[in-house]
């Protein structure tokens, strides 16, 4: 009889953790592991399943103990907090689930932090970012272009329907893109996006912890990291913060009431993005930018919510780890809680305190970008651990310059003075500026297809004291509508992305002699920039515009690169006399992008529609 019973019991600790619960099953355990080793022994776990909260949760493992537990309104979930000592080991613990006599288990996994992670170097300004929609790069594998359980299948004749780019398109094009001179890639969100339409895009998430499988797996992401590092570039994770799409698994069983902004209720945003730091606000404009939808379908996420905040920054401190990203770009940045940001980045840089991040503040005002930046002192006491954002208001000063009407000479002269409102910003060189994206309609049509104007932004770009980021077929001057908004316009494929395309951007096949020209003199400038330390941390000192031209230097205590826009459709001259106090006892300088030997003294003669980057002669 003993033995028959000692059997018995033997056989019930092998049947699996669910035989003996009730009905009792965990759906949902995330993070779904973690790491020893971090900064914060801190770990939220976030646990899904039916009448969950019935159970009592415990752990047995050295340096691990259940901290607390929370129950919320849906019995459904757990929250678990764990602390995780200095010392503990990596190894693999069951999570062990009690109620009445039940039992249900549940391994976790604890693995070995990567040496140096911490101490990961981010992006920085001798970096230069392409950013990729990965939908349009490149279809690298045909079979995962529909996935049948996903609502969204591919349809490349529809202009915004999925295109079946994914990350191996990536993966198989990454000598290209360090070939050209790039250095670090900003793919759109990669995470699941399982919407009925216009999914592509990836900004309507359905799944934290999922790549999404028609771009492929997380171990292929994983994979793509580590073969872009191995070629030396980085890659910048898209994260959206702010809201999730409305298929996303939280919505079929929210965790509480005030889990979403307006307890669920869509009320849109009218985007009055200074009311945040705005001293005459009202608190209902205020309330309303940071709680409201930006879309019906893209639910706004309650982050004052304090298991929604910890949810998102472990999310985004996982990724960061599991891939061993070279740091994060943040969408729709300012629309977020506003003291749920001062955590989260402050957070993230507590963990990896030299990893770059960068919000997207779409605002062409200088004061409205600086707000959110780490270092600025604002009037209403607020603090942000935010080491970098898109700088749209050089951006901005930057198109409008260029695509203004000739004979208008207040472009230039507004591109300028923006630039001098550098001193609004705790860290303007820690800024990234950009020719264009994937909201924007493309640079070449913006500036009437003029090569001339086209390479002058493209050298703006790539020598301004910031971090350059470029758009995916900006060098082989993709076109686009310039009226309204029209995304598909600004998010065509990539020529030779696709089997059978009679163009390969790729190759040059079938490029265009003045596409062929612009490839190559973006290549030149950027390969040549990655080795001009003057250009990532030189100071600057440029000149008021005259002559419907444009002149700044970037120098250090060795090396001096003067950069002349002529906006003019005729060779323009201009004294060097007026350049002297930079320019000292020096004679010459060789233009960058054609090898040629440009005289300096007494005049220099600027070439119509033309961006010279001229290396000083020492």
């Amino acid at each position: 009889m003993k033995k028959i019973l000692m059997t018995g019991v033997l056989l019930g600790a092998l049947l699996p953790a669910f035989a003996d619960t009730a009905g009792y099953r965990i759906e949902h355990m995330e993070p779904p592991l973690w790491w020893t080793g971090m900064h914060s022994g801190k770990l939220q776990l976030m646990v899904h399943g039916p009448a969950i909260a019935d159970l009592e949760p415990s752990l047995d493992y050295p340096g691990v103990r259940i901290a607390s537990v929370s129950r919320v309104a849906n019995k459904n979930y757990l929250f678990i907090d764990v602390d995780i000592a200095p010392d503990a080991a990596p190894g693999k613990l069951d999570l062990t689930f009690r109620r009445a006599g039940q039992i249900l288990r549940h391994p976790y996994q604890l693995l070995a932090r990567d040496r140096n992670s911490a101490q990961r170097i981010g992006f920085n300004s001798a970096d230069a970012i392409y950013q990729v929609m990965p939908d349009r790069f490149a279809n690298g594998d045909p079979a995962n272009d529909s996935v049948a359980a996903m609502a969204d299948k591919a349809d490349r004749a529809e202009r915004s329907g999925r295109h079946g780019g994914d990350i191996k398109g990536i993966a198989d094009h990454l000598d290209y893109v360090a070939d050209m001179g790039y250095t670090v890639i900003w793919p759109t969100p990669l995470l699941e996006s399982d919407m009925p339409a216009h999914s592509y895009h990836g900004y309507a998430t359905t799944n934290h912890y999922r790549i999404d499988p028609r771009y492929g797996s997380n171990a292929e992401y994983r994979d793509l990291v580590a073969r872009a590092r191995a070629k030396g570039l980085g890659v910048i994770q898209d994260v959206v913060l702010n809201h999730i799409g409305a298929r996303h698994w939280w919505l079929q069983d929210l965790p509480t009431p005030d889990w979403l902004t307006y307890q669920g209720r869509f009320v849109p945003t009218a985007h009055h993005r200074t009311a945040v730091q705005d001293p005459y606000a009202s608190a209902a404009d205020r309330r309303n930018f940071t709680a409201g939808w930006f879309a019906r379908g893209m639910p706004d996420l309650n982050q004052a919510n304090p298991f929604v905040a910890t949810y998102l920054i472990q999310n985004n401190i996982w990724w960061i780890e599991y891939a061993g990203l070279a740091g994060l770009r943040v969408d729709t940045y300012g629309y977020s809680d506003t003291a749920f940001l001062s955590r989260w980045s402050g957070s993230l840089m507590a963990e990896y305190p030299r990893l770059n991040l960068v919000g997207e503040e779409w605002s062409t005002l200088a004061p409205v970008v600086a707000h959110w930046q780490r270092g600025k002192r604002n009037f209403d006491g607020y603090v942000s651990h935010m080491p970098s954002m898109m700088d749209f208001p050089l951006t901005d000063a930057l198109r409008r310059a260029l695509a203004a009407p000739d004979g208008d000479e207040r472009g230039l002269t507004d591109l300028y003075e923006a630039l001098s409102l550098d001193h609004v910003y705790p860290d303007p060189g820690n800024l990234v500026l950009f020719e264009g994206n994937h909201d924007m309609s493309r640079i070449y049509s913006e500036l009437h297809a003029d090569e001339g104007l086209f390479r002058m932004a493209m050298a703006f770009v790539a020598t301004a004291p910031r971090i350059p980021q470029f758009y995916t077929g900006s060098e082989i001057l993709m076109t686009s509508t310039t009226k309204g908004r029209d995304d598909p316009s600004y998010r065509q494929d990539l020529p030779g992305g696709w089997r059978g395309d009679a163009v390969n951007a790729f190759t040059g096949a079938g490029l265009s002699a003045p596409q062929a020209a612009a490839q190559a003199w973006v290549k030149k400038v950027l390969n040549w920039r990655k080795g001009a330390a003057v250009i990532h941390h030189g100071r600057t000192m440029h000149f008021g515009p005259e002559q419907n031209t444009y002149v700044y230097f970037r120098y250090d205590d060795t090396k001096k690169v003067m950069v002349a826009l002529n906006k003019n459709k005729t060779d323009t001259v201009l004294k060097t006399a007026r350049f002297r106090e930079i320019l000292g006892a020096a004679r010459a300088g060789v233009d960058v992008p054609t090898g040629r030997r440009v005289a300096l003294d007494g005049e220099i003669t600027l070439p119509a529609r033309s961006a010279l980057i001229l290396e000083i002669e020492q």
